[in-house]
Order: structure tokens, then C-alpha cells, then sequence
């Protein structure tokens, strides 16, 4: 096996698990979009997929769920879906991908490594789709906060939305999910057709036959 091979192998897994956290992270957090008011300059709202919060200077957090995921503007229930769709994809293509390494024994009773590639590749596929599932809300929403900010038809003395950490974190998922695509689907075509190196078994009649032997030639 080639070194190279299994080193793109283990990066691409490793990209794919630190992606799948990261898109995990992003799902989860409350930090989509920040707004501060000079109004109220000891309290600043944090909105998120699942709810807005409150928090205080004295590090006093207030989080509300959303009633209902009908009543929610459309760019974050679109967000909502796609993240949940990415985190899936992403898992898929991790249990896809681990199996499929060298270094993983999984292949038992065949002959090449036809079936190692066939669930490499396909872990590699999923990570783009989770690439793909991951930038496209966290871009729209980018897009559509910029948009807001810089609408002149909003006087200038009304509080605006600002980009959370939890947009960067999405973005730094989605290329890592197309990076482990990338390395996978690479380390596929770079591999040769091997046999698996399945352990050999004695037969237990050729075990005894051989003891017996050794027996008699001590005996003489």
C-alpha cells in the first residue's frame, strides 16, 4: 500500500470528523446573527436557528425557543433544514469513509479492494453534498444580513443585525467537508488493485498429523 495513499485516507477522515463537529457546532449555536442598541448598552440579542437569547454584561443569558417552525422568516427555517440535512450527510459519509481505509480490517473473504473503494468513494460524495448543504444557508443568510445593514430605506437610528460567530464556524465546516472530499475521492483513484492480506488458518487434522510426527521422531 502506498504511504501516500493512506495519508491522503487518514486527512480526509480526520477533515470529515473535525467537519461534522464543526457543522454540529454551528447547527446548535445561538450566535447566528449579534445586535447591539446604544439604547441598551449593558443587554445585546443573539438569534440562532433554534431560538433568540438575551444576554446581559453581567453574563446573565436568557434564551426563547421558537413557538413554531411555520412562524419562523424564511431564510432561518431554509438554514434550520439545511443544517440538519448537512449534519446527516455528513455522519453518512464518516461511517462510509472509516470502513473504507487501509488501516481499518474490514474486508473479509474477498479478493480485491473493490468494496474498501466502493465505501471511500461514497463517504467522499457525501462530504461534498454536506459541503455544498452546509455553505449554501450560512452564505444566504451572510447575504441577506448585508442586505439589511446597507437598506437605505431603514432609517439609520433603528438597530441592525450583525454576523455571529456561528456563520464563520459554518463556513470553516462547509470547505472542510469539500477538503475531505477531496482527499477521499483522491486517495480512490490512487489506489491499485490489491488483495486483502486475510490471515491464514491451519487445519486442525494437518496440526495433529504434524504433532504425531514430531512425537514419533522423538520417540526413535
Amino acid at each position: 500500500m502506498d504511504p501516500g495513499v493512506c495519508a491522503l485516507e487518514l486527512l480526509g477522515v480526520f477533515f470529515s470528523l473535525v467537519a461534522c463537529l464543526c457543522s454540529l457546532l454551528t447547527t446548535a449555536s445561538p450566535r447566528w446573527l449579534t445586535l447591539s442598541t446604544e439604547l441598551l448598552p449593558t443587554e445585546s440579542f443573539e438569534l440562532g436557528l433554534w431560538g433568540t437569547c438575551v444576554v446581559q454584561d453581567l453574563g446573565v443569558t436568557e434564551c426563547r425557543p421558537y413557538d413554531s417552525l411555520l412562524g419562523l422568516p424564511p431564510d432561518i427555517r431554509l438554514a434550520r433544514i439545511l443544517m440538519c440535512t448537512t449534519v446527516a450527510a455528513g455522519l453518512i459519509g464518516l461511517l462510509f469513509a472509516v470502513p473504507g481505509i487501509y488501516l481499518v480490517n474490514s474486508c473479509r473473504r474477498t479478493e480485491t479492494f473493490e468494496a474498501k473503494r466502493t465505501l471511500k468513494m461514497l463517504g467522499g460524495i457525501m462530504c461534498f453534498v454536506a459541503g455544498v448543504l452546509g455553505l449554501v444557508p450560512v452564505s444566504n443568510v451572510a447575504h441577506l444580513t448585508v442586505l439589511r445593514f446597507f437598506d437605505e430605506s431603514v432609517p439609520s437610528v433603528v438597530p441592525r443585525w450583525e454576523f455571529g460567530d456561528a456563520l464563520f464556524l459554518g463556513w470553516t465546516a462547509g470547505c472542510l467537508h469539500l477538503v475531505a472530499g477531496v482527499l477521499l475521492v483522491t486517495s480512490c483513484l490512487c489506489l491499485r488493485e490489491e488483495t486483502c492480506p486475510l490471515h491464514q488458518t491451519i487445519p486442525l487434522n494437518g496440526a495433529r498429523m504434524r504433532n504425531s510426527e514430531r512425537g514419533r521422531t522423538e520417540y526413535v
